[in-house]
């Protein structure tokens, strides 16, 4: 019975994690400067707008070391 909770807590962790997870990028997203140009993914013409399409928010990328123990880039 114990190995059974413990699946089940296992089972819901994981869809809280996956939950969280598109909640953040789903926000990156919406928020993200490049999202409303008239030409999005190209290169900016000034320096202003190259300023303006970097001020959202980056993506968190983990350490050298949490990488090699296997950590996805989220």
């Amino acid at each position: 019975m114990l190995t059974v909770l413990r699946r089940i807590v296992r089972w819901v962790a994981a869809a809280i994690d996956d939950y969280r997870y598109a909640q953040r990028r789903l926000t990156q997203l919406q928020t993200n400067p490049s999202a409303h140009l008239h030409r999005p993914g190209q290169a900016p013409d000034t320096y202003r707008d190259f300023l303006f399409q970097t001020s959202g928010p980056l993506a968190h990328e983990p350490s050298a070391t949490q990488r090699s123990l296997g950590r996805a880039i989220r």
